[in-house]
């Protein structure tokens, strides 16, 4: 298993070459494909009182729009520089659809993290794309410029979502020279915790890769605080973890590791559904 295909989602308003250079290198590393995407959607009418505020765009409008995108294909590219295979798509309509509707042909989808408030119709929102694409995403701190991916760390939590992004993981993890997994659990539950972590760093040896298990009690505070501060000790480069959250009439809320990763990472991380 690897990737043959890796897509990257643009900002058209902040075209980081920093984000296109990591997942240039990573698609070079993997000898993939690179699809750049980026989009703008036209904002609605707003209705004030009965009168049309904002009416639908118009033509020099929707021509603006599509020169944006076409600007931001161009920074693509030239960020980019020597990977052989790559190609720019763009749309008109809101970002998150967009990414959520192309992810079909990519392995893997590298994003920048982004904090609230989030445009809608000029920025995709990571979060709800990972939830709808079925594709892993890398998650990008903003300034990082490479990835090596030597030193990983594995974020365990007995579930679905976290088996997925263990597997989705694997290219990744065959290649590290360090691979950690780590249970954060209850006192009480450091007994069943052990024997889950054992389980899939057999499940690793098995595909090749060397990882060694560690649990640790839970301490007061977020979650997320406790996982990646254990990350800045141990030096990794990237944190594997599963996304967990659910829809509530077609809004995503996210369990509380989920969002405060999404929101404060300070390395890579690559996150299933």
């Amino acid at each position: 298993m690897s990737y043959a295909t890796l897509m990257v989602y643009v900002n058209v308003d902040h075209a980081s070459r920093a984000l296109v250079s990591v997942s240039a290198d990573l698609a070079d590393r993997f000898s993939a494909k690179l699809i750049g995407l980026s989009s703008l959607a036209v904002v609605p009418p707003v209705v004030a009182e009965g009168v049309v505020v904002v009416d639908h765009a118009s033509e020099l409008e929707l021509a603006q729009m599509r020169k944006s995108l076409a600007e931001t294909g161009e920074k693509f590219r030239a960020a980019a520089g020597v990977v052989r295979d790559t190609e720019w798509r763009s749309a008109l309509e809101i970002p998150t659809d967009a990414l959520i509707r192309e992810s079909r042909c990519a392995d893997l989808i590298v994003i920048q993290k982004s904090g609230p408030p989030i445009d809608f119709y000029r920025a995709a929102d990571p979060g709800t794309a990972i939830m709808g694409t079925g594709r892993p995403f890398l998650v990008v701190p903003g300034g990082l410029k490479t990835l090596a991916a030597e030193h990983i760390l594995i974020g365990w939590k007995d579930t679905r979502e976290a088996r997925r992004a263990v597997w989705d993981a694997l290219p990744f993890l065959r290649q590290a020279k360090r691979v950690i997994v780590i249970e954060i659990c209850e006192g009480d539950q450091k007994e069943a915790a052990h024997h889950q972590v054992n389980d899939v760093v057999l499940y690793l040896a098995r595909h090749k890769v060397r990882a060694e298990g560690r649990v640790e009690t839970r301490l007061m505070g977020p979650g997320a605080a406790q996982i990646m501060g254990f990350a800045e000790d141990e030096g990794a480069d990237l944190l594997v973890t599963g996304a967990y959250g659910h829809s509530r009439l077609n809004e995503w809320i996210f369990g509380g590791m989920t969002q405060d990763l999404l929101i404060s990472t300070t390395i890579c991380c690559l996150m299933s559904h």
